[in-house]
């Protein structure tokens, strides 16, 4: 299976998931994960980021443009715009041309159809367990090797624009590793973007480790990091500065 092809599959799934936690919880909800959002808001916007990413690919649009307003739709007309939604962004990209050209706008994948199959199963998974936290129960799992692509992305597409709010004085080094895959990052801050390597070089005054599931949600703010050694203040740094708006 092609890289593409699996987060097609992946996105596919999740958003079924979504869909179907967000049923059983009701739009009115509170999502734990997202403080102040309710079942409603979340559906909302990951449907309309769905509709804004299958956008650019059905009509090769290559400049940025914003997503369109929140539908005021609730209940469960809402859950079935989401539905209906999802299906387009999955048929979109499913039958687009594997060199479409159109916007992207982080660094990594080889070309814009797997950049947008990448980036819409990860955005949809996060999601995903911020609907499940509002259902409540055991939340469904993340692969390991999925995961380690999510912490990849984060760390080396969004953490590597200078919108990235992570920032330090003097530089300092911390260091990500997953306990249960051959994957560990290095990630060097100072007053510019953070720079992160795919390796263990050098000394690290803090390390974030765990199990690659964990750190994926917790890289996200969902779930505390499970192990942190070495200064706590970058860890906290980490936390307090590296929402992605």
């Amino acid at each position: 299976m092609t890289d593409t092809a699996w987060f097609l599959e992946t996105l596919e799934k999740e958003g079924q998931l979504l869909a179907d936690a967000a049923e059983r919880a009701g739009t009115d909800a509170a999502v734990p994960t997202c403080p102040g959002w309710r079942t409603r808001d979340l559906v909302r916007h990951t449907g309309v980021v769905h509709r804004w990413a299958a956008a650019f690919v059905a009509d090769g649009h290559t400049a940025p443009r914003p997503t369109d307003e929140h539908p005021t739709l609730d209940g469960p007309a809402l859950v079935a715009w989401y539905r209906d939604g999802h299906r387009r962004l999955v048929d979109t990209l499913t039958g687009a041309a594997p060199d479409v050209e159109c916007f992207t706008f982080l660094p990594g994948p080889p070309s814009a159809l797997a950049f947008w199959a990448r980036r819409q199963a990860h955005e949809t998974t996060v999601h995903r367990f911020d609907a499940e936290s509002a259902r409540g129960g055991t939340p469904s799992p993340v692969a390991t090797d999925f995961a380690v692509d999510g912490v990849d992305e984060l760390l080396r597409g969004f953490h590597a624009r200078p919108r990235s709010r992570v920032r330090t004085r003097a530089p300092r080094v911390l260091r990500v590793r997953a306990t249960d895959a051959d994957a560990v990052w290095t990630v060097r801050l100072s007053q510019e973007p953070p720079v992160t390597s795919r390796d263990a070089a050098g000394d690290a005054e803090c390390e974030l480790s765990g199990p690659a599931e964990q750190l994926y949600l917790a890289l996200w703010n969902r779930v505390p990091v499970p192990a942190v050694s070495g200064d706590p203040e970058l860890a906290a740094l980490w936390r307090e500065t590296s929402a992605v708006g």
